[in-house]
């Protein structure tokens, strides 16, 4: 599958900037997209990737890493293939390159570890300066 992440830049600390991730070319004989969740991962410079948010399949549930909870929103629209990071009340911390990425396994759990996900898109740069 492709993943093809967009909306990074640069913000003033306190403004807010939505993340897209589309999803293509994953097929097989009962694959949808809504049956896969989807998470979004950053690494900022000399730091290891961390998790950020995630939904499980169909994005019935999501979960957040402490440090985003209350500003960062995750959703996903299955017609389109694409899941969204809404980012608010953005802090110069926030700064990293964002990556979307897709479970490999459909389950009914919200996945925070980087093993479960085998698809990966490239990376959008958010800057939050203050």
């Amino acid at each position: 599958v492709q993943l093809q992440a967009s909306g990074g830049g640069l913000v003033q600390a306190g403004g807010s900037l939505r993340l897209s991730c589309a999803a293509s070319g994953r097929t097989f004989s009962g694959y949808t997209f809504s049956g896969y969740g989807m998470g979004w991962f950053r690494q900022a410079p000399g730091t290891e990737r961390e998790f950020v948010a995630a939904d499980n399949w169909s994005g019935g549930n999501t979960y957040y890493r402490d440090s985003v909870k209350g500003r960062f929103t995750i959703s996903r629209d299955n017609a389109k293939n694409t899941v969204y990071l809404q980012m608010n009340a953005l802090k110069p911390e926030d700064t990293a390159v964002y990556y979307c990425a897709q479970v490999s396994v459909r389950s009914y759990t919200v996945a925070t570890d980087a093993r479960s996900y085998g698809y990966w898109g490239q990376g959008t740069l958010v800057t939050v300066s203050s």
